[in-house]
């Protein structure tokens, strides 16, 4: 699980608006500066000036702000501000790009397209590029001089844009040393922005005394709300969760202020989202939904965290199909909504769960190219607590995963060929499996280290990248049985499982499977059962197929034992059906065929033919019943040892099917069809998501995309009225 910091665009403009409490400084300085000049007097004029009043006087300020800031007059500047107000993004691009061309000396015009190289694009290094040329232009290191050359405001807004570039970039050194500059030379006070590169940087002690600075010495409620929500990630990284689920109800508290204030302020979905976190972290699963509950109700374009993201995590842990089918289309929504800038910075979040969903849907194709380009772009990790290590490690474990399902499918799909039609499903095949490999290679060389790997093991551990519990088990094929056994026990003795010791049985269990160790995977196994919250439906799922499979091994005919793991197989089957094909395993089913009628033989002798080949499908006279209904509509049952239906298939028409074989299905007989449908549907959700809808999860053009979205969200707002 992942903290983040506060809104993107919002954080920084607190720092922005120097307006009246500046200029009225600037102004003081102008007047000394003028009497020394006149009188050849010192500054005990000017101070005596000062004394008479001048604290008290009004100076007229102009309401239009261009870049957050009033008092800019220059026309390429309004030119290019006019641009972004009125959502034209690429007129903004050509005007600031035109005035760099024609004065390329200008700070103004260096700062205009940084600015919607930023904001537009989301294009962090070449705005870097341009705000260090702005700088460059005007090193000031007085506020003196900077009044002298007329580039004060542009020197300001380029201090304060390097630091908050630098920190999403992760250079968080030189983040804070512009906040000191800004501090320095303008005597703004900074230290409410200083806790996330301090927690960036891991320096938890520092964090927490700023953090605890700020909430001693200022009144103003966003500076505290920031503080607050520093230390609900300190909190949370000293393994404090109550006390850290209390600061970011604090940092609410203040939201909370400032929109009584203002009527056009919301409560901050980051600290929705952090709260939702801490108490996931705490095991308290209704009480983390309630929180994102309440950050989905309204879409904020600026949020770096997406609710429909954690919700969907959520619905997938519990197995609630349905909800998460349905918050995947509200999470590319609220997505399509989002700045360029905050969907450059949470793109990894949105295709990591894509992908998960995905791989559970049946479509690992697409969950590996989803995986494959969060590994591939960058990650803007600075206002998220996990790095960018971390991040490409999940991207890769998934994206083995994924390659590993590609694989079994293709497996599946060549029990219904002969075995010289199918060599290029033998060849793809193998490339799958290679592929998976490579990635759990490039997955476990980035996990390699003991710490990190520790900290895994605790459910929802703090401060990291978010992976589902019921994925987590995947690193012990990674890692080894042993390194893992040895980081389990060690974890336990530090506390991580005080919550809830099902979550050391789960993952002993899968060490146990691992190793052959069949009393401690029973014991393990029903301990994780008996122990694990009800909400974990898929880790509980995991842990009954693992039992059902040794159970079934080690019985003997006609014993309890097996009765007992047809139960387990059932369940786990019901819950999770994408989880055999995960771990590689097949069901023990028995095929119960009607009665042989005219013209149905060489149908049923065909079928049970691909079933007894099938790699999902363990032929037993005692498994599960595999039933051909007899009522002649071709329809396949898998049912449960009561008889309930656990997949019921029935052959559909001839047609291409998008995730159907390389061959097309009208050279197919009814019975390779059949056995082939039944797989897609027994051992996949029964999700039919688009190709658009899967595509269009990659993502589209950020300056085009986000204009379209203006133009969606006009037309919305007019049906409405």
């Amino acid at each position: 699980m992942t903290l983040r910091n506060m809104t993107a665009w919002k954080n920084r403009q607190p720092l922005k608006p120097i307006l009246k409490l500046t200029l009225k400084r600037v102004l003081k300085s102008v007047v000394m500066i003028g009497c020394t000049l006149l009188g050849g007097g010192s500054a005990l004029y000017a101070q005596d000036t000062g004394s008479q009043g001048f604290d008290d006087l009004e100076f007229p300020m102009t309401q239009i702000l261009c870049f957050g800031m009033s008092g800019i007059t220059d026309r390429n500047a309004l030119g290019v501000c006019d641009a972004l107000a009125l959502g034209q993004n690429v007129r903004a691009r050509e005007l600031a790009q035109a005035w760099v061309t024609e004065q390329p000396n200008s700070p103004a015009a260096q700062f205009a397209l940084s600015e919607v190289l930023f904001r537009v694009e989301g294009n962090l290094p070449r705005a870097l590029f341009h705000l260090n040329v702005a700088e460059s232009l005007m090193n000031y290191t007085s506020l003196g001089r900077a009044i002298e050359s007329g580039n004060l405001e542009w020197h300001y807004l380029t201090l304060s844009q390097l630091s908050y570039t630098h920190q999403l970039i992760g250079n968080q050194n030189e983040s804070l040393r512009y906040l000191d500059m800004i501090s320095q030379i303008y005597g703004q006070d900074v230290e409410s922005f200083r806790g996330w590169p301090l927690i960036k940087l891991k320096r938890y002690d520092d964090a927490r005394a700023s953090a605890e600075s700020v909430l001693a010495n200022s009144d103003n409620p966003r500076d505290r709300s920031r503080a607050w929500n520093t230390l609900c990630a300190v909190e949370l990284a000293d393994l404090r969760p109550n006390e850290s689920l209390i600061a970011c109800e604090n940092a609410m508290s203040e939201d909370q202020s400032i929109a009584l204030a203002d009527a056009n302020a919301d409560l901050d979905t980051v600290h929705l989202l952090n709260a939702s976190e801490v108490s996931l972290n705490l095991l308290r699963f209704d009480e983390a939904e309630d929180y994102l509950n309440r950050a989905s109700r309204n879409i904020d374009p600026n949020s770096v965290g997406n609710p429909w993201v954690y919700k969907l995590y959520l619905y997938m842990n519990q197995a609630r199909y349905d909800s998460a089918r349905e918050a995947l289309d509200r999470m590319l929504v609220w997505r399509d909504a989002q700045s360029p800038l905050t969907n450059v910075m949470n793109r990894g979040d949105h295709f990591m769960v894509s992908a998960i969903f995905l791989m559970l849907a049946g479509y690992p194709e697409d969950a590996a190219r989803l995986t494959q380009a969060a590994l591939n772009q960058p990650d803007r990790t600075g206002s998220y607590t996990a790095d960018e290590a971390q991040k490409d490690s999940v991207a890769a474990l998934v994206n083995s995963m994924a390659h590993r399902l590609r694989y079994e499918r293709i497996r599946e799909q060549l029990a219904t060929q002969s075995w010289w039609s199918a060599w290029r499903l033998r060849i793809e095949a193998q490339a799958a499996r290679f592929q998976s490999w490579r990635a759990g290679r490039h997955a476990a060389s980035l996990f390699a280290d003991q710490e990190t790997l520790q900290n895994r093991m605790r459910p929802y551990a703090p401060l990291d990248v978010h992976i589902p519990e019921w994925i987590e088990s995947e690193l012990i094929r990674l890692m080894g049985a042993g390194v893992m056994q040895n980081l389990l026990n060690n974890a336990a003795a530090q506390g991580a499982f005080a919550l809830n010791q099902g979550y050391f049985h789960s993952y002993q269990t899968e060490i146990a499977a691992v190793r052959g160790q069949h009393d401690l995977l029973r014991s393990s196994a029903e301990d994780a059962l008996r122990l694990l919250p009800s909400h974990e439906v898929l880790l509980r799922a995991r842990a009954s197929a693992r039992l059902a499979e040794m159970l079934w091994n080690t019985a003997g005919s006609g014993s309890a034992q097996r009765t007992e793991a047809l139960g387990h197989y059932a369940y786990a089957l019901r819950q999770d059906p994408g989880l055999f094909r995960r771990l590689g395993t097949a069901i023990p089913v028995t095929f119960v065929a009607p009665p042989a009628q005219a013209g149905n033989e060489e149908f049923v002798r065909e079928l049970r033919k691909y079933l007894r080949r099938s790699p999902r499908l363990m032929a037993h006279n005692e498994g599960l019943p595999l039933e051909l209904l007899a009522d002649g509509s071709q329809t396949l049952c898998l049912r449960d040892a009561g008889g309930d239906a656990l997949s019921c298939i029935q052959l559909a028409p001839a047609a291409v099917s998008e995730q159907g074989p390389p061959l097309a299905e009208a050279a197919q007989s009814d019975a390779q069809r059949l056995a082939q449908q039944f797989h897609e549907g027994t051992f996949s959700l029964a999700y039919d998501i688009s190709r658009t809808q899967r595509l269009a999860l990659l993502g589209n053009s950020v300056i085009f995309s986000n204009q379209n979205n203006n133009a969606a969200q006009e037309q919305n707002t007019l049906l409405q009225r």
